[in-house]
């Protein structure tokens, strides 16, 4: 179903080791409105929508693993020279202990990724404006990041994912109105 092409979607850089940055990002990775949140939620919801929009579900869906991934490139490289101290004083010290350097599901705080982040209520036009709504938070939250970091090539990426999420609210938002039409004209529901 998928091609894997071994490069990531958008280039990630960073100027410098900075942990603290690295444990905000986080909250894209593992966090109730974060990529992987998102490509679970619209990869399970393809198969109750009706034919006109599961492609869209699919697509976006697929595209957010690959959000996911360069946020995951992102925490690395800027923790990847950190030591344990580093580590400690950003407030990774408690994911440090558990999980070495390695990524984990979990969000900014901590808080491990639970699907219960995941809503899906059977209704194509409400599973819908909750699509709508998650890449709103996701895009606000990308805004956060950027405002907060003081790594111009690391907000490069953030402002590309930034904008990937304007993109995604734009088309669920063309979907509802498609399907809105559908259900006018009592095709399904």
């Amino acid at each position: 179903m998928w091609y894997y092409e071994k490069k990531l979607q958008y280039p990630v850089k960073v100027s410098t080791c900075n942990p603290k940055l690295a444990k905000f990002l986080m909250e894209q990775y593992g966090g109730a409105d974060g990529e992987l949140a998102a490509a679970l939620r619209y990869l399970n919801q393809r198969y109750t929508i009706p034919d006109k929009v599961i492609g869209l579900l699919n697509d976006i869906g697929t595209e957010e693993f690959a959000h996911l991934e360069m946020i995951a490139a992102m925490v690395y490289k800027l923790t990847k020279d950190a030591t344990p101290e580093q580590l400690e004083a950003a407030g990774l010290g408690g994911h440090y202990v558990n999980h070495g350097k390695d990524l984990f599901y979990d969000n900014a705080r901590g808080v491990p990724f639970t699907a219960a982040y995941i809503q899906a209520k059977g209704d194509p036009i409400t599973d819908l404006y909750e699509d709508i709504a998650a890449e709103e938070k996701a895009r606000a939250t990308y805004q956060w990041l950027i405002n907060i970091s003081d790594d111009p090539f690391l907000n490069e990426s953030l402002s590309f994912l930034r904008e990937r999420e304007v993109v995604h609210s734009q088309r669920f938002r063309e979907a509802v109105e498609i399907l809105k039409e559908e259900r006018d004209k009592k095709k399904y529901f």
